[in-house]
């Protein structure tokens, strides 16, 4: 079983940077795939970066590339997404995802790969 929280949102002007956090509970962080989806009012859930159990892989969605980082530090059971030049289609209620099941990275973008979900932390993106 694993748990996640995720922190760290909040509200920001168009332009700027935000880091959210997701802390994890559990012996299978180490040894998990983890993911951030994002979902918008009246919109899917969609895809944004997902990083390897090592963090030697990160994948990203083309709409974040180069302005989002994903990473993770496997001591502290957290994973974080550093987003920078945040843009008002940013805003987005922003999820945390745990895959255990060793999926291969090429679906890793599919979020019904993620068994554990944590509750979400709003970010808005003011213009």
């Amino acid at each position: 079983q694993v748990q996640l929280v995720e922190s760290g949102g909040g509200l920001v002007q168009a332009g700027g940077s935000l880091r959210v956090s997701c802390v994890a509970s559990g012996r299978t962080f180490s040894s998990s795939a983890m993911g951030w989806f994002r979902q918008a009012p009246g919109k899917e859930r969609a895809f944004v970066a997902a990083i390897s159990w090592n963090g030697a892989g990160a994948y990203y969605a083309d709409s974040v590339k180069g302005r989002f980082t994903i990473s993770r530090d496997n001591a502290k059971n957290t994973v974080y997404l550093q987003m920078n030049s945040l843009k008002p289609e940013d805003t987005a209620i922003y999820y945390c995802a745990a895959d255990t099941t060793y999926s291969d990275y090429r679906s890793w973008s599919d979020w019904r790969v993620y068994e554990y979900w944590g509750q979400g932390t709003q970010v808005t993106v003011s213009s």
